[in-house]
Formats: structure tokens, sequence, C-alpha cells
């Protein structure tokens, strides 16, 4: 029993444990980042719903929060897809500065998405402030975009998200989630300078071989003329 008589929920804890485990995968560019942290989603989604799945689940439905769950799942099969790629290419993802419009793009899509969902969220009976419940969702979606797209700036919107959803997390009853999102304050900071340093030691990949000008069926001629 935690403050305030909320009961701690067993998949509540599980489902962050799935998520620490993604997030310390992406920090070394492992693969199975992605799909562990689809189970963390999936179990988070049927917490945050809260009374909407259980009439006597006395937690208040974040949807804001639920709804992240899903698009982390619809993003992370997009990333995971894109690490696979770069995997078969040779090599783990190398993380890279993303450019300037793309920078201006995500803190338009930040300010002017939370603006846009929050009456929505509201309408629907989203825990107050739900401005924070907004922001967090489209934060969260953000940085996990900027991860599949391997741009470091990514943990730093998960800064931003995190200063944000810690404080509504605890307001709104979910202290096993809070908790975990005050170690993910100081886990992305980490992050951030394991990409940093992981980007400057990066080593761009130079094609050494030149091609053969000569044509295919002139190589074949000769090889066959050495055979004989």
């Amino acid at each position: 029993m935690l403050p305030g008589g909320q009961v701690l929920l067993v998949r509540e804890v599980v489902g962050n444990a799935f998520g620490l485990a993604s997030a310390l995968g992406g920090m070394q560019r492992k693969i199975w980042a992605w799909p562990v942290g689809i189970v963390g989603n999936l179990l988070l989604l049927t917490v945050f719903l809260g009374s909407i799945l259980n009439p006597d689940h006395e937690l208040p439905h974040l949807l804001g929060q639920a709804g992240r769950q899903v698009m982390f799942i619809i993003v992370a099969i997009y990333g995971w897809v894109r690490w696979r790629q770069a995997s078969s290419s040779g090599g783990r993802v190398t993380p890279r500065w993303a450019p300037n419009s793309a920078r201006i793009g995500l803190v338009l899509v930040m300010v002017i998405g939370t603006i846009a969902l929050t009456p929505l969220f509201r309408a629907l009976g989203s825990w107050e402030p739900v401005w924070a419940d907004a922001w967090t969702f489209v934060g969260s979606l953000l940085a996990t975009y900027g991860m599949a797209k391997g741009w470091t700036e990514f943990w730093l919107i998960w800064i931003a998200v995190d200063v944000v959803g810690v404080p509504l997390l605890f307001s709104s009853g979910f202290y096993a989630t809070g908790l975990m999102y005050v170690f993910y304050g100081v886990f992305t900071a980490v992050g951030f300078v394991v990409w940093c340093r992981a980007q400057a030691n990066a080593k761009p990949q130079v094609e050494t071989i030149m091609p053969d000008p000569r044509p295919i069926t002139s190589i074949t001629k000769t090889v066959d003329g050495d055979r004989g």
C-alpha cells in the first residue's frame, strides 16, 4: 500500500522493468531493445487505461500515457526494421546529429502537438494538468522516432519529457512509473554522453575497391583463356 491508499500494480513494475531494459539496450544500440520495449509498452498500456479496463481500479486513466504506449509500439516496429537493416549492412546504427530542418520540425511538433491534444485529452477525461499529459505523449513519440532515426538529440527530448512527466505521475498516483522516470532522467543524461562519444568515434565507411572498367564479357574471356 502506497501514500493515499494506492495499490502498487505488479504489471506497472514489470512493465517499467522491461522499459528500463529497453533503454539500456538502446544506449548500447542493441536491436533487442525494440522487442523488449514493446512488451513493456503492452503491460503499461493496461495500467494507464485505469478504470476504463477495470472499474474497481482506483487510479485515474491517463490517456496521453496510454496513447503513447500504442504509438511506442508502432514506432518501435519502425525502429526495429531500421536497426535490423543497419545490422545486416555490417554494423550498428551510427549516432548522428539531426539536420537543422529536423530540429525545427521536432520543436514545432512538440509545441503544436501539445496545444492541439490538450483540449482533446481534457474532453476525454484525462488527469489534470492535461497539458502535461499531452506533452509527455508528444515528446515520447518524438523521442522514440528520433531513436529509430539514430539522432543523438532524442536523449534530450526524453529529458524534457521526464521533467514534466515525473510530477504528473506522482500527482496521479502512479508511483512506480514516477520513480522510474526519476531514474530515466539520470539515465538519459548518461545515454546522451554515450551516444555523443559513439558519434565522435564513428568512422565513415569509404568504398576503397574501384570497379573494374573492363566489360564482364571481356573478363570472362580472359579467365577462360587462362584456364585453357
